[in-house]
């Protein structure tokens, strides 16, 4: 697996908007980290309590999958595997650059394992390996990553 199935708009809009919070925009996207169901809830969780403040993904996987990138600007309801709203997020910084380019800031920033640029470079190896394979691709730490940060407009009851 790496996508989770994707909810109608509309009904995650309802729910977020039934939490008392309106959304600053009509049609925001739908966004999830990570590529299982596990790894989707406990990414989600970290940016629903305010750990994790940025993210990283490969531009040809964007490229793929047809997604236009990050923009700063744009709002995203974070979504667990089954489709259920986590937070609400605000883009505020893109930048691409090389994977290997990364650093211990953003690292930090991401939110995730011990907050060094170590952990984060071989999470991410992992991952970005995983993605790749699955388009018949090898990483390489010199390929393009889009680096975004965002920051938290709601968050969704925990339950």
């Amino acid at each position: 697996m790496s996508v989770p199935p994707r909810p109608e708009l509309a009904a995650v809009v309802r729910q977020v908007e039934a939490s008392g919070f309106t959304l600053p925009d009509a049609k925001p996207a739908l966004e999830w980290f990570g590529d299982s169901p596990a790894l989707v809830a406990e990414l989600g969780e970290f940016v629903r309590r305010g750990v994790k403040r940025a993210s990283t993904g490969l531009v040809a996987s964007w490229e793929a999958e047809g997604d236009p990138l990050p923009r700063v600007g744009d709002v995203r309801v974070v979504i667990d595997w089954s489709g259920a709203p986590l937070a609400v997020i605000e883009i505020t910084d893109v930048r691409i650059q090389p994977f290997q380019a990364v650093d211990e800031a953003f690292a930090r920033d991401e939110g995730e394992g011990d907050g060094t640029l170590a952990w984060w470079r071989d999470a991410h190896r992992r991952y970005f390996s995983r993605e790749c394979a699955r388009r018949g691709q090898t990483f390489s730490e010199s390929m393009p990553v889009v680096c975004w940060r965002f920051r938290l407009l709601h968050a969704m009851p925990a339950g």
